[in-house]
């Protein structure tokens, strides 16, 4: 069963990306959502296609998406989309976004889709099965990281943490290096290997569920910041580590506010 549902979440990807792929770098406008974040007709566009697929393949499943909601609501199987995690880096011509396919089967993502319509780059977790990525560089595979001080960490913005601004900082301050951008595609680094952690706030269950399969698959860990499972009425908090041993320093570190050590630069 989890090959056809892989094969629809291909299929899904492959219609978003057909429709995306012609909007980037145009000078698109986009609308302001009600909590301030960018939405384009590309992103509703290619959430009403990827829906089209795979209501006709799973007519049984729910389909829910950032743009317009659940279809078919409370089934076993739910499928959750985000036709353009990043859209303020697709609007700026950036290539640092991602469309977001994830299946869950009650509350458990048990297959994701990363796909980067201009890289053509596609990462595939599912349930059981080692991550895999089509792509021209690198390969699947979370590396090893001894320690915090050795890590490279990765957020999307510094303006995404809130009241959780201090504890994050202080992560910031025990890391090797910080760098900003990436939305969804930094958690495909992770899954290569190029990045080992990423903390984040304020993400909602389309910005994560679809990377709970690909993380582990490719063998790190993803989280809350107190290391308990995602869940859809969690608190938003998601901590991504390429090698799961270092979740004990992360987890403390998380828990100290700033002003109780030293915070460090970002670059």
């Amino acid at each position: 069963m989890i090959d056809s549902f892989i094969a629809a979440a291909e299929a899904a990807a492959d219609v978003a990306a057909a429709v995306v792929r012609p909007f980037f770098r145009a000078g698109l406008a986009s609308d302001l959502k009600a909590d301030a974040s960018p939405v384009t007709i590309a992103d509703r566009s290619a959430e009403l296609a990827m829906r089209g697929v795979l209501s006709q393949r799973f007519p049984d499943h729910t389909v829910s998406g950032e743009e317009f909601g659940a279809h078919n609501p409370g089934q076993r199987y739910r499928w959750v989309l985000d036709p353009i995690d990043g859209t303020r880096a697709f609007i700026t011509g950036r290539p640092q976004f991602g469309t977001l396919i994830a299946l869950l089967d009650g509350d458990t993502p048990i297959l994701g889709v990363i796909d980067q319509p201009i890289t053509r780059e596609r990462w595939i977790g599912a349930v059981g099965r080692p991550t895999s990525f089509q792509g021209e560089f690198g390969r699947a595979g979370c590396r090893p990281c001894a320690s915090l001080a050795a890590a490279e960490l990765s957020s999307t913005s510094p303006h995404i943490y809130g009241n959780d601004t201090a504890r994050w900082q202080n992560l910031v301050g025990q890391v090797r290096r910080s760098s900003f951008g990436g939305d969804c595609y930094a958690y495909g680094l992770v899954a290569l290997g190029q990045i080992d952690i990423i903390a984040e706030a304020g993400m909602q269950v389309w910005d994560w569920a679809a990377l709970v399969p690909i993380i582990t698959g490719a063998g790190g860990s993803i989280t809350d910041w107190n290391g308990n499972a995602l869940r859809p009425e969690g608190d938003g908090r998601v901590l991504a580590l390429g090698d799961p041993s270092l979740l004990p320093a992360a987890k403390v570190a998380l828990a100290v506010s700033g002003a109780q050590s030293g915070i460090g630069g970002l670059t």
